[in-house]
């Protein structure tokens, strides 16, 4: 699968399995299988997968991105993932930037993202401004 072109898909049908084993991977942490289909289709304004072919197995996802919106005019970038294994390709970043353009248009004036420390350097390559949060956990 290393060195497969990348292809990108916009708002397309989700597999649970596989995006539920993407996020395992990439957030190293084993967990069951979770209703995305379902739930990208109610909470989220759009989200795009990255995928590879490597002609013996049909697409996988190396990819994820979701941006979600309070209604109004702020959008919010959530579940930004990329299969360990093919990080420093630029997979990322073109999600990233995809998600914002396909997130143009739709009434949101605002792409919002949190975000730790380590990531600082990857959403500033993606065009973000670091901006002050908080957080409470509920």
């Amino acid at each position: 699968m290393a060195g497969a072109s990348v292809g990108y898909r916009v708002r397309g049908p989700v597999d649970d399995v596989a995006l539920s084993a993407l996020h395992d991977r990439a957030f190293g942490a084993a967990g069951p299988v979770l209703p995305w289909n379902a739930r990208l289709h109610h909470h989220s304004l759009t989200w795009v997968e990255a995928m590879v072919r490597d002609g013996s197995v049909g697409p996988q996802v190396v990819g994820f991105v979701n941006v979600v919106w309070d209604g109004g005019v702020h959008a919010f970038l959530l579940d930004t993932c990329v299969d360990p294994e093919r990080r420093h390709e630029g997979i990322g970043v073109e999600l990233v930037r995809r998600a914002a353009e396909a997130s143009r248009g739709t009434g949101c004036d605002w792409l919002h993202v949190d975000f730790e420390p380590h990531l600082e350097t990857f959403y500033a390559r993606c065009g973000f401004s670091p901006t002050p949060a908080g957080l409470l956990r509920l």
